[in-house]
């Protein structure tokens, strides 16, 4: 018996309509791209795995997908290593490779490999998958797409407020409105911690921080717990979880909290500055937020770490996120070269879209015009007919089969094409054709020299 096929969890096959929506998505958020001025590279799917392993913290180093070797892997392993059962020493003895499990510490590889080529500052965008070893569920999925754009070379702050302007500038072309895009600074969650007396707990104390939104103030107190952080430095940091008010009272209420912390001080006046520069730029749309509580778990972000939130009443994760990373090149030997960056979550992007009907009705329409086949003769004056049609920028076929016209109507049908096309042997002899409208059922006569004006006609129905 024939096994019946499936595919890995947390993967998904895409129908010809949802691959137009999803390149719709795309192709906006790539405009805009190239608007502000980003060029665009392309990684492989696949690293060294010394290149991706240790840049993400112990989690995200768990979720990253391991290639095995090839050929015969276990044979070069010593019975040492092989009877230990210790897959942190077996691992990287029969996996030296590894799905990439985003695009910036890819792209901090490019830069370093190819410093000599690049004019600095470097803006780069970058839209391709990406793969995680996570438990799929609504909105997280273990391939997806990622649509990144980073500058490495610059550290004005005027960056980070450009990247704000940007996400306003794509979510406002495809009709999200009401987005909101939170802002934090990692300088503040480092002086936090260190006012509180857990600076060698910082990883634990963001990582655990960064689940608020999921897990709640309870759950996230507990787990810093379980990490080593004292009950007394949760205490400490219970201003935190109780912050509210504008972006400038917060600002004025970490500032009384990180009053003996530089590095926390100096996280307040990024923010600061960021704030403003918005401000004065303004958002078409969006609304700039300051959280606080916003840690975003990659050990990479030193400054300015943003997240973007879907419009109110729409139950998804975040759909963007980004960060400022001053030496994430330096891993690899480049030091000093600073960078910020963004990336757009196209999966949900899509769930939103198709949650809120934003998607243009245009996008089920794959096919401009069918014409139907009476036969071998009239077949080939309706290839000759179509090929004039696709010179004129129609999306035009023939149906291949001499098949009942009930059955090509149908498929016509079925495929949502605007106008069908008869040219049987009385238009033939006559030198014409007739066109249909399919959601009208007018029907109207061309000449067979007439597509300029058939093609005008259908394209004024777009």
């Amino acid at each position: 018996m024939a096994q019946k096929p499936s595919i890995p969890k947390g993967t998904r096959d895409f129908s010809p309509a949802e691959v137009a929506k999803r390149n719709y998505i795309i192709q906006n958020i790539k405009k805009h791209f190239e608007t502000f001025g980003f060029m665009p590279i392309e990684t492989p799917s696949f690293e060294n795995s010394d290149t991706l392993m240790g840049k993400y913290g112990e989690e995200g180093d768990r979720l990253i997908f391991k290639i095995l070797n090839s050929g015969d892997f276990i044979s070069k392993v010593d019975d040492v290593t092989y009877s230990s059962k210790n897959s942190t020493s077996l691992t990287p003895k029969i996996s030296e490779k590894a799905l990439r499990y985003d695009l910036t510490v890819p792209f901090a590889r490019y830069v370093v490999m190819h410093q000599n080529e690049i004019d600095f500052p470097f803006k780069r965008y970058q839209i391709q998958p990406v793969w995680r070893a996570d438990r799929p569920q609504k909105g997280r999925f273990r391939e997806f797409y990622q649509c990144d754009a980073d500058v490495v070379g610059a550290n004005s702050l005027l960056q980070e407020a450009e990247f704000v302007q940007l996400y306003d500038a794509v979510f406002t072309d495809l009709g999200l409105k009401g987005t909101t895009i939170k802002i934090n600074n990692r300088k503040i969650l480092s002086g936090i911690a260190e006012v509180i007396g857990a600076k060698h707990l910082l990883v634990d104390f963001t990582v655990a921080l960064d689940k608020l939104d999921k897990i709640g103030e309870e759950k996230v107190k507990a787990e810093m717990m379980e990490k080593g952080i004292s009950e007394n430095a949760i205490a400490k940091a219970q201003s935190l979880f109780e912050m509210s008010g504008s972006a400038s009272e917060q600002l004025e209420q970490l500032k009384t909290l990180l009053t003996n912390s530089e590095v926390g001080m100096l996280g307040v006046a990024e923010l600061e500055e960021i704030i403003s520069a918005v401000g004065m730029i303004g958002l078409q749309s969006a609304q700039l937020q300051l959280d606080v509580t916003l840690a975003r778990g990659l050990n990479y972000y030193t400054g300015a770490i943003f997240e973007v939130a879907a419009p109110d009443g729409v139950s998804m994760g975040s759909i963007g996120g980004g960060g400022r990373y001053d030496d994430l090149t330096g891993i690899f030997g480049l030091k000093d070269v600073s960078g910020v960056g963004i990336s757009f979550g196209l999966d949900r992007i899509y769930l939103v879209l198709e949650e809120l009907g934003l998607f243009p009705d245009s996008l089920d329409t794959s096919l401009d015009v069918l014409c139907l086949n009476f036969g071998k003769q009239e077949g080939l004056a309706a290839l000759k007919l179509v090929s004039s049609l696709r010179q004129l920028g129609l999306r035009a076929d023939l149906y291949p089969m001499d098949a009942k016209m009930q059955k090509q109507f149908k498929y016509a049908d079925k495929r949502g094409v605007p106008y069908v096309v008869l040219l049987g042997e009385q238009e033939l002899a006559e030198g014409n054709f007739v066109a249909k409208n399919m959601k009208t059922g007018d029907q109207k006569v061309y000449g067979l020299g007439a597509f300029a004006q058939f093609a005008e006609a259908v394209k004024s129905d777009f």
